[in-house]
């Protein structure tokens, strides 16, 4: 599914899209202060349950980033009709090349789940396997995110490496929804090539 073809049929979740020439789309987070929220631009008459998402991500920073923000980039899926739940798995483009600090290094990927599961909540409790390194990723770099979900497990690449293993989605194997497009704060969001495939 090409991201012309469907653009009129994509609804912003608390954020500011702009579709520009060659089929990308830029999108930046408005409204809400936390991270790890529902702010996405969802793809309407889509409804997810099982398959493979592949889309290209180029994570920049706004110029008024806070000095935490990474370029959050990422997807979105099975998300609720009024938005209120979903899963989610994006890249932090400032901890991948370049990054000099191992812990930083390491947390290159996450996967979280709303509402309740969210970085922090992970990271609070000691809750590890939620996140990964991606040496590939940079700001200001295109790269390649696939998502391969089948009930609740997910495996996740990036430029073609895989970098994350799921088991144990929090929505469990029987939700399904919307497919979306994620950014957190500080993030001006570039997307292109969504592909969406379905296998029930």
């Amino acid at each position: 599914m090409n991201i012309d073809m469907i653009k009129d049929n994509f609804t912003a979740v608390h954020t500011l899209p702009a579709f520009l020439g060659d089929g990308i789309v830029r999108i930046r987070k408005i409204d809400k202060e936390l991270p790890d929220e529902n702010t996405y631009l969802k793809a309407n008459d889509i409804i997810f349950h099982n398959g493979i998402i592949e889309v290209d991500v180029c994570g920049k920073l706004l110029e008024d980033a806070p000095d935490y923000a990474r370029g959050f980039i990422g997807i979105v899926f099975r998300a609720s009709n009024n938005d209120s739940e979903f899963e989610s798995f994006y890249i932090r483009p400032t901890n991948g090349k370049g990054c000099t600090d191992p812990v930083r290094k390491a947390h290159g990927c996450q996967y979280f789940s709303y509402p309740g599961y969210t970085f922090s909540y992970f990271r609070e409790f000691g809750i590890s396997g939620y996140e990964g390194s991606a040496g590939s990723i940079a700001l200001n770099r295109w790269s390649h995110i696939r998502a391969e979900i089948t009930g609740d497990q997910g495996l996740f690449y990036v430029d073609g490496q895989k970098v994350l293993e799921v088991s144990g989605l929090k929505h469990g194997p029987d939700s399904k929804g919307a497919v979306g497009l994620y950014v957190d704060i500080g993030t001006d969001g570039y997307f292109r090539n969504l592909k969406i495939d379905c296998t029930d």
